[in-house]
């Protein structure tokens, strides 16, 4: 019986007891065999400077559905749903070249002032003196509002995609899941791709416009998508688009609270708001983990890798990396090369909206600290139970004032 434990647990990131585990990893034994586990033999992967060779080379480290996809837990046989983040080039190039323009930097410039408009929205209608969910009043709303704008989706159906999101998200053993079988998850997820299709035919026979059902619709490596792939596209836009972002916006939250004297510091001085942002994702690592499967047999930090081996990449445990970041148990605005973190991965695979991601949560704290709100925590927050998302479910919060 392996003396280590299995890092997989959900339990461990619901109930945030984590660190201890990766500590005990990435000093006694950085990639290491998990033998047995609900999940079946696997590697784990807790150092930053392994995980970063293993995200680089996506010849040996693949992300194919048909290998098992980029999750510890394989996709149900029969049940896959590829998608660009599922695929190894040039199949993935093509995807995620459709969609790319809508994140890039230009775009980003048109859509700032917006961002700000319903953010300053969100924040003026919060209530004053009594408890409210910051998850539900600002986090997710704001996520879906953006996402809803992205996909040219109905505003007044916007929580439809946070639902979906959370469908795709859930962990069917937890009793708090919105979905208990991956039979109920699959159902779910057919309706959305049936409201999905029915917009993406109207777009299609329409001229191209700049929202990414219209994108996809027009783009040879996307518009003949089979049924499985069309439903993981969409899963996979929608859960990124919406859970980086949104467990961001409320781990920062805590964060700043904990360390008041971080916040102070961007008071003081407004260009460390760039560092307060990155300095809050490498914080949270809103995604756990990524899963690869080795293509050949090879070696990573002096073990044994064979062809077929899943290999997990625990991104929350490389942003701990002592030997990767200084003082990385610190919550720290100012720390040199503050971008340098695992949360939007590397390489290929590195998440195509990063800088939207960003520019979300640098306008969220450029207008709380316009309006010098002073946030209290009023309770713990209520974790998920999952080994894939970093979630928060809610926080309860009160604005004192």
């Amino acid at each position: 019986m392996e003396d280590y434990p299995d890092v997989g647990d959900p339990c461990l990131y619901r109930d945030d007891t984590w660190r201890p585990a990766f500590e005990r990893l990435r000093r006694e034994d950085p990639v290491h065999h998990h033998e047995t586990s609900p999940y079946g033999p696997y590697w784990s992967v807790t150092r930053y400077a392994d995980i970063m060779k293993v995200e680089l080379d996506h010849a040996t480290y693949s992300s194919a559905s048909e290998l098992g996809g980029i999750q510890i837990a394989d996709q149900p046989k029969g049940q896959e749903l590829p998608n660009f983040i599922r695929m190894d080039p040039p199949r993935h190039t093509a995807q995620r070249k459709t969609v790319a323009p809508i994140v890039a930097p230009s775009n980003l410039a048109n859509m700032e002032a917006l961002i700000r408009q319903r953010t300053s929205g969100v924040l003026d209608d919060l209530p004053r003196n009594q408890p409210f969910d910051w998850v539900d009043r600002v986090s997710t709303e704001l996520t879906a509002m953006m996402l809803a704008t992205l996909f040219d989706f109905p505003q007044a159906d916007r929580r439809k995609l946070t639902h979906w999101s959370d469908v795709a998200i859930a962990n069917v053993a937890d009793k708090e899941a919105v979905v208990h079988s991956e039979a109920e998850r699959l159902a779910e997820l057919r309706q959305m791709a049936e409201i999905m299709a029915a917009l993406w035919k109207e777009r299609a026979a329409r001229p191209p416009t700049f929202d990414l059902i219209s994108m996809m619709a027009h783009s040879e490596a996307t518009q003949n998508m089979p049924l499985n792939e069309f439903i993981g596209t969409f899963g996979l836009l929608i859960v990124g688009g919406n859970d980086t972002t949104r467990n961001s916006m409320t781990g920062g939250l805590i964060a700043v609270q904990n360390n008041p004297g971080e916040l102070a510091k961007v008071r003081a001085d407004g260009k460390l708001l760039d560092n307060l942002v990155s300095e809050t994702i490498r914080w949270q690592t809103p995604v756990i983990h990524m899963r690869r499967t080795a293509t050949r047999d090879t070696e990573l930090a002096g073990r044994r890798i064979a062809r077929g081996d899943k290999v997990v990449m625990w991104y929350v445990s490389g942003n701990r990396d002592e030997a990767a970041i200084e003082e990385p148990d610190r919550f720290v605005v100012g720390r040199p090369r503050p971008r340098q973190h695992l949360s939007f991965g590397a390489g290929i695979h590195r998440c195509v909206g990063d800088r939207l991601a960003e520019m979300q949560l640098k306008i969220l704290w450029e207008e709380i600290l316009k309006r010098d709100l002073a946030f209290e925590i009023a309770g713990p927050p209520v974790r998920l139970y999952s080994n894939f998302i970093r979630g928060i479910r809610s926080l309860p919060v009160v604005i004192r004032g």
